[in-house]
């Protein structure tokens, strides 16, 4: 009988208001139920939001080296359970043991970089034009802040928000995808063991449309951070900027590739398609589009077609799978509707745009890596986030023609070139509307020292991860101290 998990609200584990549960299912195995978790709704969260409230002030006088030690000692308790939790990102999300493994490692990186942070300095002394007064402006926290994180990864993103939060003395309410709760679980429950007092991070899976406004409608909920669609991410800016509190969106990507006439072919193709099949796809940095200039068109292109149709895809706990299930039916159901899209619109279709069948893939949620050639930037799959393994091949004449291109979009995360000219390389980094620039490396990718977030309707504007986080999930106090 699978296991059945449980919420973590003040401290304590226990169910769903009413006991309702939802099975957490594998993709690879339809059939295979890998948990059972509290289906919440909004009674558990109210309850969580206050419970994050009852627990905050104890929290912010906890000394900041004191709070980077228990985050050091989590860090420790998730390596050593990182077998175990990538095994369960696996069978709940799909992506490959190999990535499971190195998001798990990404996830303890995190929690040890926000513990070194708890050592920083927290404000600034200024001169004064008063010789008696001592002016300084000091970082305090927000109070309890509400985390909304998504499937696709269910370890590193909920980290790179809740280590920070934590950090910097924030309580918190973690709401993880419905699909992908395992992991989450995993994380809670390793700051639970390294002694977070309770109520300080309180764990509430439930269903999105439910728990999510009831966070954001809570009056102890001070700042909001959210990262999944645009859709969502647009409505709960407007519910965030309607209380007047702090909101914090990371959404879509349609990431470009630009090849140019001296690129090394073999090292474009190897960057396109890890950007584009890695994770299936399902990622907000993954590559979506590649703009190949004319001279070496031809040549790519049939490289492309014949890696992709290479790339083996199966359940990602087998060692040689590349590529493994989308998460869902409903995810699978989006990528071959905008397949059939691609067709009606014109594009020629080079290899995959099918799902896969036989007696392993009639059991999941398997589709071929597709790539697609001939794509004008009018076409809804040069424009739109598939979240798939399917890939936009389009023409470009020169320089000038492929930037353009890449920035015709209404997005802005992530951005690669590849090129031997490092001339061209400087002026892409200048000209390209891109939170994140790549040179000679795929799309997706990032370390947790520094700034991650895009331009234009990628993101709210804010920055996560590094020292970008302190922005967030603090305010600034300015104090005049005169003496009696």
């Amino acid at each position: 009988m699978e296991r059945q998990y449980l919420n973590l609200i003040g401290g304590k584990w226990g169910p769903a208001a009413g006991g309702a549960t939802s099975p957490d299912r594998n993709p690879a195995r339809r059939d295979e139920v890998v948990a059972v978790f509290p289906s919440a709704g909004k009674e558990d969260a109210i309850r969580a939001a206050e419970a994050a409230a009852e627990a905050f002030p104890g929290w912010a006088r906890t000394p900041m080296p004191k709070r980077g030690e228990i985050l050091l000692k989590a860090a420790a308790l998730l390596e050593q359970r990182l077998d175990a939790v990538a095994e369960a990102l696996t069978c709940e999300e799909g992506k490959t043991l190999a990535e499971s493994k190195g998001e798990v490692a990404r996830g303890v990186s995190l929690l040890r970089y926000y513990a070194g942070e708890a050592l920083q300095p927290t404000g600034e002394v200024y001169g004064s034009a008063s010789p008696s007064t001592f002016l300084f402006a000091e970082r305090v926290p927000l109070r309890p802040v509400a985390l909304i994180t998504p499937w696709n990864f269910p370890v590193a993103i909920p980290t790179w928000k809740v280590a920070p939060a934590l950090a910097f003395g924030n309580t918190v309410v973690l709401k993880p995808a419905e699909l992908t709760p395992l992991t989450a679980w995993h994380l809670a429950d390793v700051l639970d063991k390294a002694g977070l007092p309770p109520g300080v991070l309180n764990l509430v899976v439930g269903r999105g449309s439910q728990v999510g406004p009831a966070l954001v409608e809570s009056s102890h909920i001070k700042a909001v951070s959210f990262t999944g669609s645009n859709t969502v991410g647009s409505k709960l800016a407007a519910q965030c900027a309607e209380r007047g509190i702090k909101f914090q969106l990371e959404m879509g990507g349609k990431n470009p590739v630009v090849v140019l006439g001296d690129a090394d072919l073999d090292k474009a193709v190897e960057v396109t398609i890890a950007g584009a099949m890695l994770s299936t796809g399902q990622k907000c940095t993954a590559t979506s589009r590649v703009i190949v200039q004319r001279d070496v068109l031809d040549g790519f292109r049939q490289r492309l077609a014949a890696k992709a149709s290479s790339l083996k895809v199966g359940d990602g706990l087998k060692a040689d799978t590349y590529m493994g299930p989308l998460v869902s039916a409903d995810a699978e159901k989006t990528v071959l509707d905008y397949i059939e899209v691609g067709k009606h619109e014109g594009a020629r279709l080079l290899t995959g745009g099918s799902k896969l069948q036989g007696s392993e893939y009639d059991q999941g949620y398997f589709v071929a890596p597709t790539v697609f050639d001939g794509v004008r930037p009018d076409m809804r799959i040069a424009q739109e986030e598939i979240f798939g393994p399917v890939v936009a091949v389009m023409e470009a004449r020169d320089f000038d023609q492929a930037v353009a291109l890449a920035n015709d979009t209404r997005f802005g995360l992530s951005a690669s070139v590849v090129t031997r000219d490092l001339g061209l390389a400087l002026r892409f980094i200048r000209e390209i509307d891109a939170g994140i620039v790549h040179v000679n490396s795929q799309t997706a990718g990032a370390e947790p020292q520094v700034p991650f977030g895009g331009f234009k309707g990628s993101s709210s504007g804010t920055r996560e991860q590094g020292k970008a986080a302190r922005e967030f999930f603090t305010q600034i106090k300015t104090v005049y101290l005169d003496p009696p």
